[in-house]
């Protein structure tokens, strides 16, 4: 749980401010639980350059509540809680030494969301709280008022979050759990995940993962983790000391998270899935006579596939679609007798009767036709879907035909230029992988909306 602040002050000498106004949104990694926002008399004048900065004057504070009249709210609101703040070192003294004046050591671990910043967003021009919202499309309510400047923090935590790949920022949050002796119970765990979509992580005690999975129903596929019998599903039983997870609302980017974020952390548990498991790819071979022939084989990491697929099964299925939406012959060849196994898939022409002869610019044309269906070896292209809310929406971002990674955008705001999206992107790596799991949802799901640009404008 994190305790997300900001505070207004007086001005004045160094540990001589007082508090005049704060804002405190307690967050759970997901949403806001609860709130507390209030003026505060600091019953000391407020520096004049202060009142010009956030419109908050000496009058409008004579009947506000005092620090210790709010101090037991404050406690409250912050119990268990990291404290997060953009500069936290400065809102985190402030507050401290509030509460030092009336006799309470008041403390708590803490988050700085500049330092955050500058490690999982670098080079961005400036990291005050105004200029990075702004160049992240972020809406700020309140300029240098505590709700504003409070509620834009969350906002920035959020996608901070979802750029932290390594979940450092989470395991340490695991890591506060076990010191306080927390340890919660596996009916517990599944009681407080939501049944939406999204990726889930699993850690042990002292907050490293050991398994990633995703879902579009992350309750749902925990507990089957936690009622399996397998040998995986015991260990995980056993190992298991919380479970965290990230909303995506779009089945795609949570697949494109799960794959990227096992490669970068290596799971105990997601060892078959650390790398690339492509067991088929489909092969163009032109013949004598410049007749470009298909051929689905064996997956050869030497080769340069079209695209490729994880099981016969899912191979299979893609190929007899499409050979029958473009007139195509689907043949199987090569099989394996004493295995009773498919070593090759041939994609032959056809004039639907499996007899006649076409000229080679239409044989052609039609594999052209067949290919340009599932691949986009040269797309600009963004694949727009649902968000994590109502208000919401994603984004994946490919750029000549190389996946870049995805984002969350607010329905108020047009996603279609890809130098916009760069600027709130979460990156992500282009493997082969990626490139099937994006070719495969784009069929299985032909009404997504997809938003193609020219790179070059």
């Amino acid at each position: 749980m994190y305790a997300i602040l900001d505070i207004e002050t007086t001005g004045g000498q160094f540990n001589e401010e007082g508090i005049t106004e704060i804002a405190i949104y307690r967050y759970d990694g997901h949403e806001i639980v609860d709130q507390f926002i209030s003026l505060v008399n600091p019953e000391i004048p407020i520096q004049p350059f202060v009142v010009k900065l956030t419109g908050i004057s000496n009058a409008m504070l004579e009947s506000a509540p005092k620090f210790f009249e709010v101090a037991k709210r404050i406690i409250e609101i912050t119990e268990g809680c990291i404290i997060v703040a953009h500069n936290t070192v400065f809102d985190y003294r402030v507050l401290r030494l509030e509460f030092r004046r009336l006799g309470y050591d008041f403390k708590a671990q803490t988050l700085d969301t500049v330092e955050l910043a500058q490690k999982l967003i670098p080079d961005m021009p400036s990291y005050s709280l105004g200029k990075l919202s702004r160049s992240l499309g972020i809406p700020v309510a309140d300029r240098h008022r505590a709700s504003g400047d409070a509620m834009a923090t969350v906002k920035l935590f959020k996608m901070l979050l979802d750029k932290d790949a390594e979940k450092t920022i989470i395991s340490t949050f695991i890591k506060t759990e076990v010191e306080k002796g927390i340890a919660p119970k596996l009916l517990d765990i599944i009681d407080k995940l939501p049944s939406r979509c999204g990726v889930y992580y699993i850690h042990r005690e002292d907050g490293k993962i050991i398994y990633i999975g995703k879902s579009q129903n992350i309750k749902k596929r925990v507990n089957q983790h936690f009622t399996g019998t397998s040998n995986k599903s015991k260990k995980i039983q056993l190992d298991v000391f919380d479970v965290t997870y990230e909303e995506t609302g779009s089945e795609l980017i949570a697949l494109l998270k799960e794959s990227h974020e096992v490669k970068i952390n290596k799971p105990k548990y997601n060892r078959s899935q650390s790398k690339t498991n492509l067991q088929w790819a489909l092969y163009t071979q032109t013949d004598e006579g410049g007749y470009m022939n298909l051929v689905l084989e064996k997956f050869d990491a030497n080769r340069k596939e079209i695209t490729a697929f994880h099981s016969i099964i899912e191979a299979k299925t893609t190929m007899h679609r499409l050979t029958q939406k473009y007139n195509l012959c689907p043949k199987l060849t090569g099989i394996d007798d004493a295995k009773n196994a498919c070593r090759s898939f041939e994609i032959k022409i056809c004039d639907g009767a499996c007899a006649g002869k076409v000229s080679l610019e239409e044989y052609n044309a039609r594999v052209e036709a067949f290919l340009s269906d599932y691949t986009f070896t040269s797309e600009n292209m963004i694949i727009m879907d649902r968000g994590r809310n109502v208000s919401e929406r994603s984004a994946v971002l490919i750029e000549n035909g190389i996946y870049k990674g995805y984002a969350f955008f607010d329905l108020n705001y047009q996603m279609r230029n890809p130098s916009v999206l760069y600027k709130i992107l979460v990156p992500m790596s282009h493997n082969r992988d990626t490139t099937a799991i994006i070719r495969m949802h784009l069929r299985r799901n032909p009404k997504l909306k997809v938003v193609h640009f020219n790179a070059n404008a």
